[in-house]
């Protein structure tokens, strides 16, 4: 099961990206609601990740969860957090807000430095805060359209134009550049298993919530996408 996670997580992660949006190109656009308008396949795919869970991901995530003394799960949090600081700040810088991006950057020196490689958040404690950008985000404030709902093999939610952002965040990830196939493996699986466990206490507010998961998840995930483009001051929807 390992072995399976690392192989996809790992150097292999852009051409597996690519092969599923080729995939997807080919799936006719045919749903009621225009925001989702791959809904046959997304629910399919929905389906199918739901079951990786179950049976491989969740597991994992809970025994991690369970192992782990809080302070090793906070460090590797950091950890990985400080890496996707630098990419954090080209975004900002790309989306004209070169202020955010200095700081982002500035958070870098100062955790892998006073923060031991970023293990523990100093920057925080000193008050520059932690952004959320990434490469869909900048394509949107470039004006590219959303492209519809998707759902992606293990990577769940996105959009199409999210997940061309993610070919990107992928191709110049640095734990995916590490030499070492081994360690790189392991970064990554431990960086993905560490992202499930953090969200293991939202697992029971969607099952209570949701009459319908998919449509529960799907409205979350575009109201948060819309939030985190407009910086959480998104303009009115037209009617």
């Amino acid at each position: 099961m390992m072995k399976t996670i690392s192989k996809i997580f790992g150097g292999r992660l852009t051409g597996f990206l690519a092969a599923v949006m080729l995939l997807v190109s080919g799936v006719a656009a045919a749903g009621d609601n225009p925001a989702d308008p791959y809904e046959g396949f997304n629910r399919a795919m929905f389906g199918v990740n739901e079951g990786i869970d179950t049976v491989i991901v969740k597991p994992l995530a809970k025994g991690y969860d369970a192992v782990a003394p809080l302070p090793v799960k906070a460090s590797v949090g950091n950890f990985f957090g400080n890496v996707s600081d630098l990419f954090i700040g080209v975004n900002n810088g790309l989306q004209g807000k070169p202020g955010s991006g200095a700081s982002d950057i500035g958070r870098l020196l100062i955790n892998s430095t006073i923060g031991i490689f970023g293990l523990f958040d100093v920057a925080s404690e000193m008050g520059l805060e932690k952004h959320n950008e990434d490469f869909g985000q900048t394509f949107a404030r470039w004006g590219a359209g959303d492209g519809g709902y998707l759902v992606l093999p293990i990577f769940g939610p996105r959009t199409v134009r999210d997940s061309f952002g993610l070919l990107v965040d992928s191709a110049v990830d640095p734990v995916s550049h590490i030499d070492n196939i081994r360690v790189r493996n392991s970064a990554t699986v431990l960086r993905f298993v560490d992202v499930r466990a953090s969200l293991l206490p939202s697992d029971k507010v969607v099952e209570e919530a949701a009459l319908d998961k998919y449509s529960y998840v799907r409205d979350a995930y575009l109201q948060r996408r819309r939030n985190l483009i407009f910086d959480g001051n998104p303009p009115k929807l037209e009617d």
